[in-house]
């Protein structure tokens, strides 16, 4: 009985805790996101319906230092342009045009700073503004990719942020038509850039550089992800965002927006191979860089426009007098959807690219989890179906086990007019009373942890789930029925404007939609199916658990709150029917009587 008081009281701490990290940290975060949603939605809707101002400044970077041992990342322009057709106004450029991708390549620097995401948008409604990924560096929320060279004064000015390249008259960037940029430098080196895109989110650029002067000369390729803002509400324990990449014998790399302010560079050893960059919840820019030797860094730069830049830069490679040398580099910029990226990871053989996608520490869960919940979803032709479903093959995977345990937990109902005779018997000597209780589990064949399992072996797979809804891109914005149009968004109905019919906005805390209230009332029958515990404290908790639980899930996605709800509806279900072939009693409607009723029974009888 210790033993069981302690657990409980355990429990119940475990639940305090929780539901004070719900109120006093998650749901102000939330209210926060939706507020920054609401004004970056309010932001976008400007710029595309052509409100511009004057910008101050071209966007452009300085050319990089000289020398074999920077990267670019020096000054930067003040931001002047308020909306993306201020901020590419007058700027050279070519479009970009492809299934998945739209936007402008910037001429100045061959710099990728605009791109949308053509099958994304900012709200479920299918009216509301594209995503937009990359922004023009004059932009308050700058964020663009761009490669180049530098190398020893001997080469000259070599390609970089100031570079204006040449493009042909009326070139786009499409999936069936690269584009051929060219520059010569004050050296005799021609630079011949091709710009290919496939119908995802990878960009291929490969240089060509010709060495038309009379001596050889050394040259460094780089490139870098430079991102000036960082998101409004920081990530929280469940999923990494900022910097992030895969490289040499440190491997995965997770940097935090705060972490690199405080240390102002992280610069793992040197590798061969692998990819870097920054990413978000859903949407990503990673480098993969030219194969052979780059030393890859993650900074942050101070100054009067404070930036996070993901950068690499290769050993030198000498271009002899009349020769030429190659370099291929490759950039992502696109949503985070699984299988393009597992693709991508196996065709383009970039070491463990899969990892851009934030799987958590059960992973081993969580990804045959996704695969599963996709599959049936092609079956289904819809997310909330197909959780449904997942959760019936979880349920079907874990049934010898929750058999067993329910079983267990019957058999223990039958015997208890004994245990309590025992505990009667031995009120005064708790060690014989202990004894005599095993003696009983042993000669009853009766495990008493066994009603423990079916909740342990949920924990992770509820968890798994989470992540699955929360992270992967597949779940957002994937309707229901009815009212749930965003499964990784929390039910919008309340309890307290009565659904909708009082029309007024609640606070966040107060939101206990129609699916947590399902998933609370389906907890707390599961609950009532057992008879009452004897420790009053314990019957406590287990009266207050499923009402504790309502109002700290409620903010929730609403795909985990159905499933957490179908589950329950299972587990009684599975519950009644083994404990009713055992010949156990089902305590639920008793208990429900003494509940509700003032002659309720003692503790411990029904």
């Amino acid at each position: 009985m210790d033993n069981n008081r302690n657990l409980f009281i355990t429990i119940a701490l475990s639940i305090v805790i929780l539901t004070a990290w719900q109120f006093l940290y998650i749901n102000p975060r939330i209210e926060a996101q939706r507020q920054a949603q609401q004004v970056e939605l309010d932001r976008q809707a400007a710029a595309q319906s052509g409100v511009a101002q004057a910008p101050a400044g071209d966007g452009s970077l300085p050319a990089p230092v000289a020398g074999a041992d920077t990267v670019p990342g020096a000054a930067m322009p003040a931001a002047g342009a308020s909306t993306r057709e201020a901020a590419i106004a007058g700027q050279p450029r070519i479009l970009i045009e492809t299934p998945k991708l739209s936007g402008t390549l910037n001429l100045q620097g061959a710099r990728f700073d605009d791109i949308l995401l053509n099958e994304y948008r900012v709200e479920v409604d299918p009216a509301s503004p594209k995503v937009e990924l990359l922004h023009p560096a004059s932009m308050p929320n700058g964020y663009f990719a761009e490669v180049g060279f530098t190398g020893g004064a001997d080469a000259g000015t070599l390609p970089g942020p100031d570079t204006l390249w040449t493009a042909p008259a009326g070139a786009k960037l499409t999936v069936e038509t690269p584009v051929t940029l060219t520059h010569t430098n004050d050296r005799g080196l021609t630079f011949t850039r091709v710009i290919a895109i496939d119908a995802d989110y990878l960009i291929t650029v490969t240089d060509t550089v010709r060495n038309g002067g009379s001596a050889p000369v050394a040259l460094n390729a780089y490139g870098r992800v430079t991102r000036f803002d960082k998101p409004t509400t920081p990530s929280n324990f469940v999923l990494h965002e900022g910097l992030i990449g895969v490289t040499g014998e440190e491997g995965l790399q997770e940097i935090d927006y705060s972490t690199l302010e405080d240390d102002k560079e992280v610069r793992p050893g040197k590798s061969t191979d692998g990819w870097l960059g920054i990413t978000d919840k859903y949407w990503a820019t990673a480098l993969i860089p030219p194969s052979g030797a780059f030393q890859p860094r993650y900074s942050y730069f101070e100054g009067d426009r404070p930036r996070f830049q993901a950068d690499y830069l290769s050993d030198a490679v000498s271009v002899a007098a009349g020769g030429e040398a190659s370099f291929t580099s490759r950039i992502f910029a696109g949503a985070k959807v699984v299988s393009v990226i597992d693709r991508y990871e196996a065709e383009q053989d970039i070491r463990q690219f899969e990892l851009m996608i934030d799987w958590g520490w059960f992973y081993f869960i969580t990804k045959p989890m996704f695969h599963l919940m996709d599959w049936l979803y092609r079956l289904a032709g819809n997310f909330g179906v197909a959780i449904l479903l997942t959760t019936v093959v979880v349920k079907l995977i874990f049934f010898p086990l929750a058999n067993k345990s329910y079983v267990s937990m019957a058999r223990m109902k039958v015997v208890q007019p004994k245990m309590l005779e025992i505990r009667e018997k031995y009120a005064d000597d708790k060690m014989k009373q202990q004894q005599m209780m095993m003696e009983l589990y042993k000669k009853e064949k009766i495990n008493p942890i066994a009603g423990c399992w079916p909740v342990l072996v949920q924990i992770p797979v509820f968890f798994a789930l989470y992540k699955v809804l929360y992270v992967t891109i597949e779940m957002r914005h994937a309707p229901f029925f009815g009212w749930i149009q965003d499964l990784a968004a929390p039910d919008p109905t309340s309890l307290f404007n009565l659904f909708g019919l009082i029309p007024v906005d609640l606070p966040q805390v107060l939101t206990i939609g129609v699916w947590p209230l399902l998933m609370g009332i389906t907890m707390f029958i599961q609950m009532q199916m057992n008879p009452p515990p004897p420790d009053p404290t314990q019957a406590l908790i287990f009266k207050w658990m499923p009402i504790v639980f309502t109002f700290m899930m409620a903010a929730f996605p609403a795909g985990l709150i159905i499933y957490w709800a179908w589950n329950n509806l299972l587990s009684i279900l599975q519950q009644g029917f083994i404990m009713k072939r055992q010949g156990a009693k089902i305590e639920l409607w008793d208990n429900l009587k003494g509940l509700f009723s003032k002659g309720a029974p003692p503790a411990g009888k029904t």
